[in-house]
């Protein structure tokens, strides 16, 4: 438990914010159900509807006048299919740990049923999400989630003793996440996925890149939406420590695309992937080109509000 003197330190050392945020966020601390450490007992983490709204009190102060969902009906759509028995899939752009709450709070604002939509929502996330820091998992555990070790993650591990013991924690991680991803998406839950597996860093490309692992994620459901964001209410910066990042205001604009065939998308692809690469890997880089043209899409709506301000 964090005594009053730390939580009052981490609220100056945290994501960049006006100060008129520190009681929510130390609201927010104080909420926390402090589930630090992963291991495959606890992979699945129900959202902290409390923590939520508060959250949304944040991004709302950041969000300028336009901010809004195009293509709610596409959601709409899918909301239905899962709840009909489809195994549902969201595959989203990645900017900020702020897109999460951008998402749910515009798509709950969005549309009659926008609330259930947002209840619907079950998240991929990392284990460093919880295990970074206090403020990080307050905000993180607003949204229900599945944790996993990525892949990335596991690759970065340096050689020796550790990274084996480490590697054993990973494969247990991931056994018991699967597990939990096979329950939600037969119980009336959107999975939301960021295909990229990180948050993207403006030039460094390789940010933006889909891990292969998505096309395993698509072979398993039946239909899917994609998901543009266009703006950044939160810029990562330089530095390791996710604390380290500055809050902007921006308008948002999340768009959906049509509902999508899984199947469908993954023969398409693997029959235009050239001899001699990778087809998962195609598959994935068709998604993210997908995702860029949304976005593409989109962008001039975005634009349209900010000369206004």
């Amino acid at each position: 438990m964090l005594d009053t003197t730390m939580m009052c330190a981490y609220t100056q050392h945290m994501i960049s914010l006006p100060k008129t945020y520190g009681p929510i966020i130390e609201q927010m601390m104080h909420n926390s159900q402090k589930q630090h450490v992963i291991d495959e007992t606890n992979v699945w983490q129900e959202g902290n509807s409390v923590n939520r709204h508060l959250f949304y009190k944040i991004v709302e102060g950041l969000m300028l006048p336009g901010s809004q969902v195009t293509g709610i009906e596409h959601l709409v759509e899918l909301y239905h299919r899962a709840q009909k028995g489809e195994a549902c899939l969201l595959l989203s752009e990645h900017y900020s740990n702020f897109d999460l709450p951008v998402i749910f709070g515009l798509i709950e604002a969005a549309h009659k049923e926008g609330p259930q939509i947002a209840e619907a929502l079950v998240a991929i996330a990392g284990f460093k999400l919880n295990e970074s820091s206090p403020v990080v998992l307050a905000f993180a555990e607003a949204f229900s989630r599945i944790i996993i070790y990525p892949s990335r993650s596991i690759e970065a591990l340096p050689e020796g003793e550790e990274k084996e013991a480490e590697l054993k924690r990973a494969q247990k991680i991931n056994l018991a996440s699967m597990k939990a991803l096979s329950k939600a998406k037969t119980s009336g839950k959107i999975v939301l996925v960021f295909p990229s597996g990180t948050r993207y860093r403006p030039g460094k490309p390789e940010t933006k890149k889909g891990v292969k692992e998505i096309d395993s994620y698509m072979k398993s459901f039946d239909c899917m939406v994609m998901l543009s964001l266009n703006g950044n209410t939160l810029r990562v910066t330089e530095a390791a420590d996710m604390t380290e990042d500055e809050a902007q205001q921006d308008v948002m604009v999340v768009g959906a695309s049509p509902v999508m065939d899984c199947s469908l998308f993954r023969k398409a692809a693997q029959e235009a992937c050239p001899e001699g690469v990778d087809s998962k890997q195609f598959t994935v880089d068709r998604v993210m080109e997908e995702l860029e043209r949304l976005h593409q899409a989109n962008e001039p709506l975005r634009l349209k509000h900010l000369p206004k301000l």
